[in-house]
């Protein structure tokens, strides 16, 4: 599958500039990294004891990327570790925080910009910042904002006075589709908050009845490459990706968050051309206190397994351990850091 292209000018963003600065942290050079992607023991140092008892994993939405690369990456830590790592299906980035940080999950996925507020206690958390900690950046979400084929949405403004799924309540795809539509001044949206599969059927629904009854017109989602729920919407009505660049642009330049102005290829649903968007980083985050055990064996399978995850979503290709220690400001679990140090990242 063809890789997102970057589009923000280099050194415009948190990844460079925080992969730098963690680079700098651990004082050591990415030249081994490659080594990492050589098949070897799956289970690491000998030395390393397992967990001692079983953990949890909040995921995501089903059918979303975050449940099924969380389903994958957990199958395989409870088969190396021979102990139990369980997957919770939740509504996203901000649930996970919550959960993560209120001891409920002992590690889940959230986007950078959520992550970011978390930490510093702003937006969604003014009331209060929350303490976690990183295992890894994983892979990056792609915002898509998808209508119909049929539909005459053409540009983001078109969306003005039509009914858009902007994500579950609690999710990382409400916090940037709510910045996208007021960032394009887009006042007169009715919005629902359904999660992935239930907005896929709302979208097919009103499709079928040429735009008219129940349903909604638009949906707007932020996951890895490809979505499987919206990818089969070809099989039915067919869909269209809505170019967001301009906004993209606005976003990433004047919000801090890791914003990153990208493309999703023409390849990754059967489009005519590759659609202009807005890219978020994806972090692997853990309550302060996991076990080291915990996060030294669930970063070590992510890349010592990493083949064997590609066949659970293909977005495993996109882990690579130079990029997953750029999770600054959030500090890295120590247990994650002496792996990055051991395998001399």
């Amino acid at each position: 599958m063809d890789r997102p292209r970057l589009l923000t000018p280099a050194g415009n963003g948190l990844i460079q500039s925080a992969g730098m600065s963690r680079r700098s942290v651990l004082g050591l050079g990415a030249a081994a990294a490659a080594s990492l992607l050589v098949p070897g023991c799956s289970r690491g140092r000998s030395d390393e004891p397992a967990p001692a008892g079983p953990a949890t994993f909040a995921t995501g939405n089903v059918g979303g990327v975050y449940n099924v690369f969380g389903n994958g990456l957990a199958k395989l830590v409870s088969e190396v570790t021979g102990m139990e790592l369980r997957t919770i299906v939740t509504n996203g980035s901000v649930d996970n925080l919550q959960q993560v940080a209120g001891m409920k999950a002992d590690m889940g996925f959230t986007t950078s910009d959520t992550a970011l507020s978390a930490y510093e206690g702003t937006g969604l958390f003014d009331s209060g910042s929350l303490k976690f900690t990183a295992l890894a950046r994983t892979y990056d979400n792609y915002v898509h904002v998808v209508v119909p084929t049929a539909s005459n949405v053409v540009q983001l403004k078109h969306l003005d006075g039509l009914t858009v799924n902007v994500g579950p309540m609690n999710s990382g795809t409400k916090v940037v589709a709510d910045l996208i539509l007021s960032t394009a001044k887009l006042r007169k949206v009715r919005t629902t908050n359904f999660g992935l599969e239930d907005a896929v059927a709302q979208l097919k629904k009103r499709a079928d009845n040429q735009g008219k009854g129940p349903g909604i017109d638009a949906l707007i989602w932020s996951g890895g490459l490809p979505t499987t729920p919206i990818g089969e919407l070809q099989k039915s009505v067919g869909f269209r990706l809505v170019d967001i660049g301009t906004v993209a642009e606005e976003i990433s330049l004047k919000k801090f968050g890791g914003y990153i102005v990208s493309s999703i290829p023409p390849s990754v649903y059967g489009l005519a051309t590759s659609v202009p968007t807005l890219a978020v980083p994806n972090y692997l985050i853990a309550r302060p206190n996991l076990s080291d055990s915990w996060a030294w064996w669930t970063v070590n399978t992510m890349f010592r397994r990493q083949n064997d995850l590609m066949s659970a979503h293909e977005e495993a290709g996109s882990l690579d351990p130079r990029s997953a220690i750029a999770t600054m400001p959030i500090p890295l679990h120590p247990a994650a850091e002496r792996w990055y140090r051991a395998n001399h990242i």
